[in-house]
């Protein structure tokens, strides 16, 4: 967990997603939410879903991403992206299991390629019809050349918007056919659909002529469609799996009380709610109010309740690193990521708080957690800038330099990833596995560069 973040890491995202395809444009702005706890969450309630599609679970990802609305997506390879108001929008876990289920449908239908064909763009495929939005064009003028063309166009259209529609509905029977297989009940999807459909009304999408304008259908044409598939399964009525529902609360609190507002967080929380969730919820909210004492109040109640939750344990040793007492910090985050099995993110928090004590004793100790954690998880630039920052301490120049080019590898930074290592390559030991690596990111940043002159020069 990042720790200028408060334990909810961010970063930008790579993917581009879409609404409409009159509205649809890339998104490489988003940023994407990284927590220990819920990443896991979203791998345990999801694994039987992929297996049951045929997908491997070690390969597909499901990611959250900072955004409010009520929306998922698919944009290309087998990463499942999740907004963070899905996740508040949800009742239960079962209604994320069956959003992950109809998108797990695109990946397997290899949608986004196929959509490629339909239009230019990398726009991902999205789940919710509301704000797929109108694209009807109007008739406009009262010349007929003018209404020829506005036919033509809509014609046009029609047969796009007819296609990804199309893609919808083949998702949505795959969805219902993984979740039967997966023994997951699909009254979670059915329900997450009605949540849909009840905002369609409330924002007067039209009804009367069908979705004939819209790139989804229309929600209460997919529950129409659906309903028999799901509700005659004998999964239909499987009992949920209460210890991930239970898990599910932690999770969606604390991310209400990490990206809400504060004060709305501590309403829907009040101090009268002892529950586990509440505490999660209003540990965040206190946190980023800027009252850390109250926010150290919640996490020790978290872990008076659970002595050796390592998620619990990172949260109490994230607010006191945030609060300049890296020190006392380190004996939760080290219990933390001991009990997490040295899970990535936990680690990078307990490696940045060695390095925030300025006590060279714990250089050794930050080196070894950091590469560990950058050894499971390359993908996270702020474990690379902590393991830099130990490589400057040491006077490792050319490690230095290789932690750099890893961090704006990531990034997208290419010009520093180029220059980097290639300081990089003429101070590492040659053939050795950081030469090789440093060889990797100059060439790929080479040609990256060289592309982007050649677009220049047309």
């Amino acid at each position: 967990m990042q720790a200028s973040m408060t334990r909810w890491a961010k970063r930008l995202a790579t993917a581009a997603a879409g609404a409409a395809i009159a509205l649809a444009q890339p998104v490489a702005a988003q940023s994407i939410l990284r927590d220990a706890e819920t990443e896991q969450l979203l791998a345990d309630m999801t694994r039987p879903i992929i297996i049951a599609s045929g997908l491997s679970p070690a390969n597909v990802r499901v990611v959250v991403i900072n955004d409010p609305s009520i929306n998922a997506f698919v944009a290309g390879g087998q990463i499942v992206y999740i907004h963070s108001g899905l996740i508040d929008a949800a009742d239960t876990a079962n209604e994320v299991q069956g959003v992950v289920a109809h998108e797990v449908g695109h990946i397997v239908g290899g949608h986004v390629p196929l959509q490629d064909q339909g239009y230019k763009g990398a726009m991902g495929i999205s789940i919710l019809s509301l704000v797929l939005g109108v694209a009807a064009i109007a008739a406009g003028g009262a010349e007929a050349g003018a209404g020829i063309l506005a036919a033509g166009q809509r014609a046009a259209l029609g047969s796009l918007l007819a296609f990804t529609r199309t893609q919808e509905a083949s998702a949505d029977a795959a969805g219902a056919r993984f979740l039967n297989s997966a023994g997951v009940s699909g009254r979670g999807m059915l329900s997450f659909f009605k949540k849909l459909q009840n905002q369609e009304y409330r924002y007067g999408v039209d009804h009367s002529e069908g979705s004939f304008d819209y790139t989804h259908p229309l929600s209460s044409e997919r529950i129409a469609s659906l309903t028999h598939d799901l509700v005659d399964s004998p999964t239909w009525n499987a009992k949920p799996d209460q210890p991930i529902e239970d898990r599910f609360k932690r999770v969606q609190a604390k991310l209400r009380g990490y990206v809400n507002d504060p004060k709305a967080t501590l309403v829907k929380y009040p101090a009268s709610d002892q529950s586990i969730p509440a505490h999660y919820a209003r540990a965040y909210a206190y946190h980023l109010s800027g009252y850390p004492d109250q926010a150290a109040s919640e996490a020790a109640a978290l872990v008076k309740a659970a002595p050796h939750d390592p998620y619990f344990l990172e949260l109490e040793g994230q607010i006191l690193l945030e609060s300049g007492k890296p020190v006392a910090a380190l004996a939760p985050l080290r219990e933390a990521t001991e009990g997490s099995r040295n899970q990535p993110l936990i680690a990078t928090t307990f490696g940045h708080a060695l390095l925030a004590t300025d006590d060279p004793a714990h250089l050794p100790e930050a080196e070894k957690v950091l590469r560990t954690a950058v050894a499971r998880d390359d993908d996270n630039p702020f474990a690379w800038v902590q393991l830099g920052t130990v490589y400057e301490r040491k006077g490792d120049e050319p490690r230095t330099a290789l932690a750099t080019a890893e961090r704006a590898n990531l990034t997208g930074d290419t010009r520093t990833a180029l220059i980097s290592s290639r300081a990089a390559l003429a101070g590492l030991p040659q053939g050795s596995a950081d030469w090789i690596r440093a060889q990797d990111i100059m060439m790929v940043s080479q040609t990256a560069m060289d592309g982007q002159k050649g677009k220049r020069r047309k």
